[in-house]
């Protein structure tokens, strides 16, 4: 056996030796970004849940309080933990892109029923047949979640709302009749076909002019696209000088992976300050 043959299979042997010899665990603990939270909701009559990101901070300075974003979608499998990444990046001190804030997420229970108001179009009536009844789900969210996330927690005034699809349809119903509910509106890929697109018709309530709204979309269809677009044209017409919109089609994104890109550059169009 030539010499440098011998040593590469010695090379190899030993190399196999140390692969064989795994690291011993030391220790195992579970790793958790958040709380899950179950409370009882009197006004639906059902159990919902949250899903609760805190900022590194909270457990630490007993003093400071905290802007609130509520994320519709906000299960554990939807949209709660790539958001709450997001809310954690951006607030880092190095970044600076938003303020630290706490997101609830609340979870769905039938996303068709809660985010969506009575349609008189029969297709939507026929394929969407527990729809209907965001009136009562969005007076859940004024009557029984804010003032529990309030109450229960280290919170300013200032609030922020994430929808998309479906839930775009109902921020967009929220900020059209109950504004007050939140000061910033992040609204992504809105169903706004929802009823023949008739919540385009209707002329938003009066608001704080001290409001910020983000609306965006995809290549999600012309009918997506279309009606995107002129809720932003629409709110534009309307809106008072203080306020702050923004428009944002990101040409290389559909309706399912808008979202992400969509909430990072929100926040660096709400909430962005001066780097550090």
């Amino acid at each position: 056996m030539k010499k440098t043959t011998f040593i590469w299979i010695l090379l190899l042997f030993t190399h196999l030796s140390y692969a064989q010899e795994l690291p011993k665990k030391i220790s195992e603990t579970d790793f958790s970004i958040g709380k899950s939270v179950h409370i009882e909701s009197v006004l639906l009559d059902e159990t919902r849940a949250l899903n609760i990101y805190l900022p590194p901070s909270y457990s630490i300075d007993s003093s400071k309080t905290y802007p609130v974003i509520y994320l519709l979608d906000g299960s554990k499998d939807e949209d709660f933990i790539h958001i709450s990444g997001i809310v954690q990046f951006g607030s880092f001190s190095w970044i600076n892109m938003l303020p630290e804030s706490i997101v609830v997420g609340i979870g769905n229970v039938d996303r068709k029923r809660d985010f969506t108001y009575p349609s008189q179009n029969k297709l939507d009536q026929t394929e969407f047949p527990t729809s209907g009844k965001s009136e009562k789900f969005i007076t859940f969210l004024e009557k029984e979640l804010q003032p529990y996330i309030d109450a229960k927690f280290r919170t300013t005034p200032v609030k922020t709302i994430i929808g998309q699809s479906l839930g775009g349809l109902l921020a967009t119903e929220i900020l059209f009749k109950n504004p007050e509910l939140f000061d910033n509106y992040i609204i992504v890929s809105p169903s706004l076909w929802w009823d023949d697109e008739k919540l385009l018709d209707l002329q938003p309530a009066s608001y704080d002019s001290n409001k910020s709204i983000y609306i965006a979309g995809g290549k999600e269809g012309a009918i997506m696209e279309r009606t995107t677009k002129e809720l932003y044209d629409k709110l534009k017409e309307t809106k008072s000088q203080n306020t702050k919109l923004f428009y944002d089609f990101l040409e290389n994104k559909t309706h399912g992976d808008a979202l992400h890109n969509a909430v990072y550059n929100a926040f660096e169009s709400l909430f962005k300050t001066d780097k550090k």
